[in-house]
């Protein structure tokens, strides 16, 4: 989030309804992770307004009306003893958008080449230096000549070419607009090892490579998995360990819902099998039962507790797929939870 709205502009936004996407573009951003929710809802607190409903958790398709701070409605009491339950995700929680190719960093991160005049030395000492693959040969903002690679230049001196910029060059090199599907374009990075973005206007704004999908992966599709992994251990450890009655328990007050089955929970039912300061106070003896089940008596319950309510509010944060990766410290704490769990089980 580059550029933050003034006061003056915000405040004439009170009163005004509109589409949650443009209210955020309001905020030069279209996600909403924990970083832009934090600024965001600053920025109305400042000024004393606030949105209904909450821009952060309505549907991706809503209508958003700005308002009064103190004119916001209370929140309503949660269900109790888990009805339903849904592991606070809301309707449209899931990708409202394909990926984009320009979603990478690497696609909007700019562009060094060289220009058609240029001699060969100055293309491949720029990849020397920089550890490039690759160099583009780019005349004014937008006129693409070619891309010099290691492979085109070792088939100029293999042909006895004459060693001009123009020999040393691929000269029908990938290209894809920032717009494009990204999944549609990994067959294209796959075979050639780089594809060229370009913006609207047609400037070359970013080359993404096979590193930066292996990156790219490792940072936004990583915590899927390992979500998926601490929840097949948290199930293994707790459907063993407990009998269908404990399970029972915290499943919604319903003789449809109430299987008794682990594979019917979600986070927050594993939160409160174990929580022994939870809300519901009828259920801490059960929890201090289930704990004690377990068998775990060199892990402290406060801590693990704790642990696995932030894997709870990480797993609710990713489901939104935000083209920005997890944070450094929220991947921390997975991995280290999922290690604690790997030695557990």
């Amino acid at each position: 989030m580059s550029t933050m709205p003034s006061d003056e502009q915000l405040l004439e936004l009170k009163g005004k309804k509109i589409p949650v996407t443009e209210f955020l573009a309001v905020f030069r951003t279209r996600v909403r992770n924990d970083q832009s929710v934090l600024l965001i809802t600053q920025a109305l607190k400042d000024v004393g307004l606030s949105t209904f409903p909450y821009f952060a958790n309505c549907n991706a398709r809503a209508d958003v009306h700005i308002v009064a701070l103190e004119s916001v409605p209370a929140e309503e009491p949660g269900p109790q003893d888990g009805e339903g339950e849904t592991d606070g995700l809301s309707p449209g929680a899931l990708p409202q958008h394909s990926f984009r190719i320009g979603d990478i960093p690497a696609a909007h991160s700019g562009v060094d080449s060289v220009p058609s005049s240029a001699p060969v030395t100055q293309a491949t000492y720029l990849m020397r230096t920089k550890n490039y693959s690759q160099v583009p040969v780019i005349d004014g903002r937008s006129t693409l000549c070619g891309v010099v690679t290691w492979s085109s230049v070792a088939k100029m001196y293999e042909t006895g070419a004459t060693p001009v910029l123009a020999n040393a060059m691929v000269d029908d090199p990938p290209i894809a607009d920032a717009r494009a599907d990204f999944f549609s374009q990994l067959p294209i990075i796959c075979e050639y090892g780089y594809l060229l973005v370009r913006d609207s206007s047609g400037r070359f704004t970013g080359i993404v490579t096979a590193t930066d999908i292996t990156e790219r992966f490792d940072a936004t599709a990583w915590p899927f998995f390992v979500v998926g992994e601490i929840e097949f251990r948290l199930r293994k450890c707790l459907g063993t360990a407990l009998d269908p009655d404990a399970i029972r328990a915290v499943q919604p007050n319903s003789p449809s819902r109430q299987t008794g089955l682990i594979t019917d929970l979600m986070f927050n039912g594993y939160v409160k099998l174990l929580d022994g300061h939870q809300q519901n106070p009828a259920l801490c003896p059960k929890a201090d039962q289930n704990w004690q089940a377990l068998g775990w008596t060199g892990v402290d319950r406060v801590q693990f507790v704790h642990q696995l309510d932030r894997v709870r509010e990480i797993r609710n944060m990713i489901a939104h797929f935000d083209p920005e990766p997890l944070s450094k410290k929220l991947s921390d704490e997975l991995r280290q939870f999922v290690g604690l769990l790997r030695q557990l089980t």
